[in-house]
């Protein structure tokens, strides 16, 4: 699907009013997404830390669990905006583990992971992000 110019605006301003509700209190780094089902419905995701640090979730994890949770795994693009408290952000590629996620539900030569930031929009393909992800088909032994 290639998304519009209205509909990646959408994405990214859905990702910055998510980005706001951040708990971050240990790294002062707020992250928003904002995840485009195939149905039209946008989920919002923000990061969430944890004082033992592992259990922390990125927000674009959060923003698919929250569509899985309530039964939708289809999607065509997210958009992801990350920066300290008060600073001006740069473009916030996501991490491995949240790339992986995305390649368990999407499909990688149609996804489109939209990074932003204040004058700043790049867009990347699943592929382009993760070339070479362990997904589902690679467990298959056919």
């Amino acid at each position: 699907m290639k998304l519009n110019d209205t509909t990646i605006r959408l994405l990214k301003e859905e990702a910055y009013r998510a980005q706001k509700r951040a708990y971050v209190p240990y790294s002062g780094f707020m992250v928003g997404a904002a995840l485009l089902a195939k149905n039209g419905t946008v989920y919002l995701g923000c990061n969430i830390e944890n004082a033992s640090f592992s259990p922390t979730n990125c927000a674009e994890r959060t923003a698919f669990f929250k569509a899985v949770s309530e039964g939708v795994t289809e999607f065509d693009a997210i958009a992801i905006v990350g920066n300290k408290k008060g600073a001006k952000g740069g473009i916030c590629a996501p991490c491995g583990v949240c790339r992986q996620v995305m390649a368990e539900f999407c499909d990688p030569d149609e996804f489109q992971v939209i990074l932003a930031a204040e004058d700043e929009t790049v867009i990347y393909t699943l592929k382009e992000l993760l070339p070479l992800g362990f997904t589902k088909k690679d467990l298959n032994s056919d």
